[in-house]
This record gives structure tokens, sequence and C-alpha cells, in this order.
């Protein structure tokens, strides 16, 4: 599977997980649903940025790939958020801002590597 088209998929699990959010679980606790929300917003900001690093890939493996910290980024950040929206234990939020620095080190990986090419 390429690049793009598992950024592409991650666009629709956030589809998905958004609507999975604004209707099955109305019932949870204000803070629980904003962090979901969140979880979600930066599932989609993750997606959006691999299927821009596939297209500004020259032939890059994956884990040559800003890619793949935007993946890791997205996996830690989002995933942390959404099990403790869902109950998971609060320490689990200490590995959010990891993923989150996963996230802008892959845009920064990116900028770097665009900036080099002009």
């Amino acid at each position: 599977m390429t690049v793009f088209a598992f950024g592409a998929l991650l666009a629709a699990l956030g589809v998905g997980l958004g609507a999975f959010g604004a209707h099955a679980l109305s019932g949870l606790p204000p803070h629980a649903l904003a962090w979901w929300h969140t979880a979600t917003q930066y599932l989609f900001v993750a997606a959006f940025g691999m299927m821009l690093a596939k297209l500004a890939d020259r032939g890059n493996t994956f884990l040559r790939s800003p890619a793949v910290a935007l993946l890791a980024g997205a996996v830690f950040f989002s995933g942390s958020l959404y099990v403790m929206a869902l109950g998971g234990p609060r320490r689990l939020g200490i590995i959010t801002p990891v993923g989150g620095l996963g996230l802008i080190l892959g845009f920064l990986w990116l900028a770097f590597r665009a900036w080099r090419r002009h």
C-alpha cells in the first residue's frame, strides 16, 4: 500500500470516527467529547500530511519519508485521546504530547525537504 493510500484510509477513518463521536457518543461528558473531537481533527491533519508527503516524495521508502513521523504522531496523539475519551486511564495523557511532537516533526521534515529542493 502506498503512503498516499494509507493517508486516504486515515482520512476515511477520521470521517467514520468523527461521525461515531457525534452520534453514538453524545452521552459522554463534555471534556471527553472535546478529546474525541480534537483526536479526530488531528487525525485528519496527519492523514492529509501523509498524502502531501507522498505527493512531494521522489521515490523515498516509507521509513525515509515524513509520513512515518506523521503516522506515529497520529497514533500517539489521536490514539491516546480516543482511549481517554472512552474512559481509558487519564495517565495516557502523557503520551499525547509525544504524538504532537511526531506531527510537528513530520511537517518540519516535509518543509525541510521542500526547502532543500528549491
